[in-house]
């Protein structure tokens, strides 16, 4: 699985967050993502490779500011992902 962390600027509020979640839900089949104004990233979490300029485009056409995307490998850590 993979990781992709997105500079966003621009989010003010929740709503903010929610139509950059939203246009990246739209965009491609991930298993979550979430967004945060106060550190001004959305984190991706998906099972195959997505193309960033894709993701750049999704989030960009919501308003927002898009900046560095960085990606790493990802596994799942909890009780049972050892």
């Amino acid at each position: 699985m993979w990781k992709y962390t997105i500079q966003v600027d621009g989010m003010m509020c929740g709503m903010c967050e929610s139509h950059v979640n939203d246009a990246v839900r739209k965009a491609f089949p991930v298993k979550k993502v979430t967004s945060s104004r106060s550190k001004k990233e959305t984190v991706v979490i998906t099972e195959t490779e997505l193309d960033q300029e894709a993701l750049q485009a999704a989030i960009s056409a919501t308003g927002y500011d898009v900046g560095e995307i960085r990606k790493e490998s990802w596994q799942k850590k909890g009780l049972f992902g050892r």
